[in-house]
């Protein structure tokens, strides 16, 4: 493969992290917002704003390499779980709802991550999605052990 080749597949790869990580960034503020166990609310903001952070690494990782338009939106999947979610909580869902729609999402954050660390990506790139991987299992593992508690409530 050619060095062309490996920037380019970085790149898309990077990309559909980034875009991932908005979905999460997004749904776990919109979903916090509605969370009605305190601890949970500020688990949920908190695991926004390190979203948000890992986002900003891959995108700084992609200006490194020569990308510098890396501006990105989430994807459409990631829109319509946080309208649903919205919707839910609007029409009263409790926090079982609402954490069931999050751990959907982390279902999705942790297939994007399993796939982009299979990538042959430089070694640096690959450490950073590997430590960020490890916190979206730990995150996933945690959201839907409050759903389950919640369920068995």
């Amino acid at each position: 493969m050619s060095d062309a080749e490996k920037q380019s597949r970085m790149n898309d790869t990077l990309r559909e992290v980034i875009q991932t990580l908005i979905d999460g960034q997004e749904g776990f503020q919109t979903l916090g917002e509605h969370l009605k166990d305190d601890m949970l609310r500020r688990y949920f903001l908190v695991e926004s704003l390190k979203r948000a952070r890992f986002r900003a690494d891959l995108e700084n990782e992609l200006h490194r390499a020569g990308f510098h338009d890396v501006k990105e939106s989430g994807t459409m999947a990631g829109t319509m779980r946080r309208s649903w979610g919205d919707l839910k909580a609007k029409l009263g869902g409790g926090d079982y709802t609402l954490l069931a729609t999050a751990e959907q999402g982390e279902d999705s954050t942790k297939k994007v991550y399993s796939k982009a660390v299979e990538e042959a990506l430089p070694l640096p790139v690959h450490k950073m999605l590997s430590e960020q991987y490890a916190h979206i299992q730990t995150a996933h593992d945690y959201v839907r052990s409050a759903r389950d508690r919640r369920k068995a409530a």
